[in-house]
């Protein structure tokens, strides 16, 4: 794989550069800097930025709005945006939803939905988990029961992210139960979340955040023409949604930045004491995951290319997300190892995160440290756990 950049490539990198030069608001990059959660008007005001330049739809197809940005352009675009860490792009609408409204929908649906998502003017949701469905997706229950020109929706959505926060939500759902495989029968609907019968009930995640929810849907009646393709193929659109959504979980741009801010911040001479970095058991643990963090790299750029040629992504999606998540939850066991004892035990009342961090070890803070490694557990879980998505590389890739 040829990996120099060739001259428009290099002059495109100049352009990424000075757009968030110029673009990146200061306050979100200082909060992003010190570890501060950013509220949804900051996020908002982000991705309307990216889509006045033109840059929001990074792998939407050109006719409604995307780039048209070739495999090395995304990979500059991707390892910029980690060098200013700047926020990422919230996936449930530009990343999962409109991908399959603008491969499945019809014309109309299109034109309803697709350019108040690139312009983060509605929020999104994914209802896909249940609490008696999640990495066996399959098994989901919640019914949508068709009733003249409406159907009724019954049943109860879990893990919902950000769902507190979200206008609208895309479900799959059961039309049918008198089917032979139970992937059938499955539709993918799109629901207002102010439609009477929605309640969202929030999960407070085990560093204190309110994150994820329940969604609740009670004789919830939505018109029929929120059907998304046709009925019983949900769980073929379901399928292409996740293997996007595995692919974007890996992360690696985002990796290699917190590596560098573990490098740089460990190789300090803090109060007179030997840098950690120098130390030998330590800086072997760096040196082996930066090895595995490229390598994992290269299998993402194969994977921009096949879709850069209109293939979706396969199973290597499935590894992308399993080796992605295991390399983000190690860098978090080497923050955890940089910051100590200070990083134990989180007392929420007892830290601030409002201040700068020049001098910390941890990411942001060796609080923050803490938070992100108690967060960052369920990476292995969300997008499908990396149990199933190993069996999907076996499967489809070793023909076991």
């Amino acid at each position: 794989m040829n990996v120099n950049f060739s001259e428009e490539e290099l002059a495109f990198e100049r352009d990424v550069k000075a757009f968030f030069k110029d673009k990146y608001p200061d306050d979100i990059r200082q909060k992003q800097d010190r570890g501060i959660n950013l509220e949804k008007e900051d996020m908002v005001r982000w991705q309307k930025i990216l889509n006045d330049q033109g840059w929001a739809a990074v792998n939407w197809p050109v006719e409604y709005g995307g780039t048209g940005w070739t495999p090395v352009q995304k990979y500059i675009f991707a390892n910029e945006s980690a060098a200013n860490n700047a926020p990422a792009v919230v996936p449930f609408g530009m990343k999962m939803v409109a991908p399959i409204i603008y491969t499945f929908g019809n014309e109309q649906q299109k034109q309803r939905f697709l350019p108040d998502i690139l312009a983060s003017n509605v929020w999104w949701a994914q209802g896909y988990s249940e609490p008696g469905a999640g990495s066996d997706l399959a098994s989901l229950k919640m019914r949508a029961d068709r009733d003249g020109n409406e159907y009724i929706l019954n049943g109860t959505k879990t893990w919902t992210t950000l769902g507190h926060l979200a206008e609208w939500i895309f479900c799959l759902v059961r039309t049918s139960s008198d089917v032979q495989r139970r992937q059938e029968g499955i539709s993918f609907v799109l629901v207002d979340m102010a439609t009477p019968g929605v309640t969202v009930r929030p999960i407070i995640t085990i560093e204190g955040e309110r994150e994820v929810n329940e969604v609740h849907f009670e004789n919830v009646r939505i018109p029929v023409e929120n059907l998304v393709g046709e009925e019983g193929k949900g769980w073929t659109y379901g399928k292409v949604l996740l293997q996007h959504e595995r692919t974007n979980i890996a992360g690696v741009a985002n990796s290699k930045y917190r590596l560098g801010k573990l490098k740089e911040r460990t190789s300090k001479n803090i109060h007179g004491a030997t840098p950690l970095l120098e130390d030998h058991a330590f800086r072997r643990k760096v040196g082996a995951l930066e090895i595995e963090i490229k390598a994992l790299e290269y299998t993402e750029l194969r994977t921009l290319a096949a879709v850069a040629v209109g293939k979706a992504p396969g199973p290597e999606s499935s590894i992308l997300k399993v080796k992605g998540t295991e390399l983000q939850q190690a860098l978090d066991e080497l923050f955890m190892e940089a910051a100590g004892y200070y990083a134990l035990p989180f007392v929420r009342d007892q830290y601030r995160l409002d201040f700068p961090t020049d001098d910390k070890i941890g990411y942001s803070t060796e609080t923050r440290s803490a938070l992100r490694y108690f967060n960052n557990r369920k990476a292995s879980i969300y997008g499908g756990s990396n149990e199933i998505q190993k069996n999907i590389v076996a499967k489809h890739v070793l023909g076991l």
